[in-house]
């Protein structure tokens, strides 16, 4: 059995490290934390993570600084985070040896795909594939382009990173809470209905009659299974 990517996520804003940590650990991850720049500096040294997601604004040591340092002694991949906006900060933080750089608030399933990306640059070998089809149906994971019957098919954030989980998971029924923790995130407070309801919008886009769905089954008082 392979290895598990171990990624270091340093973000002082604890609910939203908490936020990224749960997410990241649901795609297959080791998952290391801390909110202080120089603690990340100890822990990256004694763990040699695959991936550091490190925050500009961090108390004790900055990010940028963390990341000097951090270039200095590794390769490792690093992607920033950033509340700021502008161009010139997005250069610094690359000049400073970042590989990629994100800037809050960003999209969930953005975020996934950009550390996939960057984890795929730098040899992951438990990667994600960039591309889930089914027929004529198909996710662009990089990209977040769906595309059906050779068309451009229009998909909200939430409808296609539901797609995407169904899509991965193929053939295995998935539960509304399961879906509701891996598509709207952690301890997301939403009733079931949230899931039926997209799931209704997914069927009216790629079914032929959406009453008597073929792709997206109903498994009664149980969940949701995409059939190939």
């Amino acid at each position: 059995m392979s290895r598990k990517m171990k990624i270091l996520l340093v973000e002082d804003d604890k609910t939203l490290r908490k936020t990224l940590a749960f997410n990241l650990e649901k795609e297959g991850y080791e998952i290391l934390e801390t909110g202080e720049g120089a603690e990340a500096l100890t822990i990256a040294r004694e763990h040699n993570p695959d991936l550091i997601v490190l925050d500009i604004m961090l108390p004790t040591l900055d990010g940028l600084s963390v990341c000097r340092v951090l270039r200095n002694e590794s390769n490792v991949p690093i992607v920033m985070l950033t509340a700021r906006d502008g161009e010139v900060d997005r250069i610094i933080g690359l000049e400073n040896g970042a590989d990629d750089y994100i800037v809050k608030p960003f999209n969930l399933g953005e975020f996934l795909a950009r550390v996939r990306a960057v984890l795929r640059r730098t040899g992951d070998p438990n990667r994600q594939p960039d591309k889930l089809q089914s027929g004529d149906l198909v996710l662009d994971l990089i990209a977040r382009k769906a595309t059906f019957r050779g068309e451009e098919l229009r998909l909200t954030h939430k409808e296609f990173d539901l797609m995407a989980a169904l899509m991965r998971n193929r053939g295995a029924v998935l539960s509304r809470d399961l879906l509701l923790e891996r598509v709207w995130g952690y301890e997301y407070s939403g009733q079931s209905k949230t899931v039926d309801v997209h799931i209704r919008w997914l069927r009216e886009k790629i079914e032929e009659d959406p009453s008597n769905p073929k792709r997206i089954v109903t498994v009664r008082g149980v969940g949701y299974r995409f059939e190939e």
